[in-house]
C-alpha cells in the first residue's frame, strides 16, 4: 500500500507545474492533499479527478481560496468524514478522513501561527482540542494513518536553522513538546494512558535522517536546502511493522512543500 501526502499550496497551481503527471506515475493507493485553495466547482478539469481514483474534497467554507484538504483513493472508501465537531476548524477545510474497513486515512492541515499572535493563539487552542481526539483514535483499535502538514518540527534533526528559529511558530518549545508527547518512535515507548504512541513513519525508517519537506519561498532556501520537516505520516503502533520505505520528492517543484510517500506492507505480509 502506497500513501502520498502533499501540501499543494494551491492545487491548480501545482497542476500547472506537472504535479498530476508525476502523480500518475506513482501508482499511489491513497493521496492526501492539503491547501487545495480551491472550491470544488473550480476543479471541473478531469485532471482533478485522476483516472482510477475516487476523489473527495473538503473546501474552506468560511473563506474561498483558502486552506482545503482532499483524499484520492483507488479503492472506494466505506465512509468519508469531513467534520470533527469544531465549526471554526471544520469550516476552514482542515480535516478529511477516508475509512476502509478497519483502516482510517486522514488528511490534516494544522493551522500555522506564523502570521501573528492571534493565529498562534488559535493554533494552541486547536492543539489542546485535538489531543483527546487523537488519544481516542489511538485507543480505538482502528488502524490510523494521519497524513498532512502539521506546521511543527519535532527536533533539531527536522530543521536546518534550529537555534535561530526557537522563537518562531512551528519550532516553539510548547509546540514541539505537544507533538513529541503524542509520539513513540522507539518500540516500547508507547503509553496508551497518556496518549503517547503515534509512530512517525519517517523517523522510524530514518532514525537520524535530516530531510525536509518545506522551504520558504524567500531567498534561496530550497536551493540551499534550508528547510523544515513539517509534513508527516503518523500511524498507530499496529502499523509500525508494516512500514517498508519512504521518500521525499524534491526533483520537481510543485509547491513550497515536497510530496512525502510511504510504502506499507499489505496486511498479512
Amino acid at each position: 500500500m502506497r500513501i502520498i501526502s502533499f501540501n499543494a499550496n494551491g492545487i491548480r497551481s501545482a497542476a500547472t507545474k506537472g504535479f498530476f503527471d508525476w502523480l500518475d506515475a506513482q501508482k499511489a493507493d491513497v493521496v492526501c492533499l492539503q491547501e487545495t485553495k480551491s472550491q470544488e466547482d473550480q476543479l471541473s478539469d478531469p485532471r482533478f479527478r485522476p483516472d482510477g481514483h475516487h476523489c473527495f474534497y473538503r473546501d474552506a467554507s468560511t473563506k474561498k481560496g483558502y486552506s482545503g484538504v482532499a483524499i484520492y483513493a483507488r479503492r472506494e472508501p466505506d465512509e468519508v468524514r469531513t467534520s470533527l465537531g469544531r465549526p471554526d476548524f471544520d469550516e476552514e477545510g482542515r480535516y478529511i478522513e477516508a475509512r476502509f474497513g478497519n483502516l482510517s486515512v486522514v488528511s490534516f492541515y494544522i493551522p500555522s501561527g506564523s502570521s501573528g499572535e492571534l493565529r498562534q493563539g488559535y493554533k494552541f487552542e486547536v492543539m489542546e482540542w485535538l489531543r483527546p481526539i487523537l488519544d481516542q483514535w489511538l485507543a480505538s483499535g482502528r488502524d490510523y494513518v494521519l497524513c498532512g502538514d502539521w506546521n511543527i518540527v519535532r527536533s533539531r534533526l527536522d530543521i536546518r536553522n534550529w537555534t535561530s528559529n526557537q522563537k518562531n511558530s512551528g519550532c516553539l518549545p510548547p509546540e514541539r513538546d505537544w507533538l513529541n508527547g503524542l509520539c513513540a518512535d522507539q518500540a516500547g515507548e508507547a503509553d496508551a494512558k497518556s496518549g503517547r504512541g503515534w509512530v512517525d513513519a519517517y523517523r522510524v525508517l530514518h532514525p537520524e535522517g535530516q530531510d525536509y519537506t518545506w522551504w520558504s519561498n524567500r531567498g534561496a532556501a530550497r536551493a540551499n536546502n534550508v528547510g523544515w520537516r513539517i509534513d508527516y505520516q503518523f500511524v498507530t503502533p499496529s502499523l509500525r511493522e508494516r512500514l517498508r520505505g519512504c521518500s521525499i520528492y524534491r526533483e520537481q517543484r510543485f509547491s513550497d512543500h515536497a510530496p512525502f510517500t510511504v510504502d506499507y506492507a499489505d496486511a498479512g505480509k
